[in-house]
């Protein structure tokens, strides 16, 4: 395939990818969120006080999903999406079980800050998705750990790095053990948006290292407000997988972009990446909710098993 070709149908897929965010997600006006210069009010940390409604939802709820076992015989699709919600369900069980005598340190505390995934945007059963859900299980049968989630929908790393300023937020990260950081995807949306007409894989190329340094800007701040903490930048997953699976330009461009974050980690200390991207491969359809962008409930339930894992093997 030559290149024109190649890059043309790199810019019809993105062109139509953009299209289709703009509809779920406005990066500079986020949909579910005041803007970026309203006042604090809004960057109140999402407690479980306050989503005590949408915790009180059993998690067994959960949003139909394909089995997992290809090879079960039996073709009722209802069945089929109970047994594999119940079987993540009791993994994700187990996996709090053996790792929650990591959680005895008294007023353990962790901050969530970043973008939609740190929101739980897609997340129609469990507020806060990841984040919730950790809360859910962690505290089931007793105060455990407090969470505050600063999420918000359309973020990107410089608008971020500006909200580490607000007193809330430091207030958090001050008094945390651990900060968890989802950041990057709208960073890679605009470089489409500005560049769509005319894209080319090298219109990354400087956003990319803009993007290290703002990662590298928010680990200092956060290291600064408390170098005690252990940081966790999670990477993102390129949603498209599954409608263009030999398109290996939109692969190599989310690679990139979490290499650099792993990169970025690797430079101060106590500071991890978690990779996400191998969760949502193509042959998995069942992880994304409507937008076809954000993960369903069962797809953050994947996102909270691989954060809990990594948090509680890496101390």
């Amino acid at each position: 395939m030559n290149k024109k070709l190649i890059t043309g149908i790199l810019i019809s897929v993105l062109i139509l990818c953009t299209a289709v965010f703009f509809l779920i997600s406005n990066p500079d006006e986020p949909v579910t969120q005041p803007s970026e210069t309203n006042t604090d009010d809004h960057d109140q940390p999402l407690r479980k006080s306050q989503s005590e409604s949408g915790n009180d939802k059993n998690d067994n709820e959960s949003p139909e999903v394909e089995v997992e076992e290809k090879k079960e015989k039996d073709n009722n699709p209802d069945e089929k999406a109970d047994e594999s919600g119940s079987r993540l369900q009791e993994l994700l069980n187990k996996a709090v079980r053996s790792t929650i005598n990591f959680f005895t340190k008294e007023h353990m505390h962790v901050a969530a800050v970043g973008d939609s995934l740190t929101q739980g945007v897609g997340d129609d059963v469990v507020e806060g998705g990841y984040i919730g859900i950790l809360d859910q299980k962690i505290n089931q049968d007793e105060q455990r750990v407090t969470f505050d989630n600063f999420g918000k929908r359309g973020n990107r790393s410089s608008q971020l790095l500006k909200r580490l300023e607000k007193p809330s937020i430091q207030e958090s990260i001050k008094q945390a053990d651990i900060v968890l950081l989802t950041i990057g995807a709208n960073d890679v949306m605009q470089v489409v948006k500005k560049n769509f007409l005319s894209l080319e894989m090298s219109d990354f190329k400087q956003p990319r290292k803009d993007y290290k340094t703002h990662l590298e800007s928010i680990f200092t701040t956060i290291k600064n407000l408390n170098d005690d903490a252990s940081i966790y930048l999670i990477g993102f997953y390129n949603p498209f997988r599954n409608y263009f699976k030999n398109l290996e330009e939109l692969n190599t461009i989310i690679n990139n972009w979490n290499q650099t974050g792993k990169t970025a980690t690797s430079n101060f200390d106590r500071t991890n990446f978690i990779p996400i991207a191998d969760m949502f491969h193509a042959e998995d359809k069942n992880v994304f909710a409507e937008d076809n962008f954000h993960p369903n409930h069962r797809g953050y339930q994947l996102f909270a098993r691989r954060v809990l894992h990594s948090i509680t093997t890496d101390q």
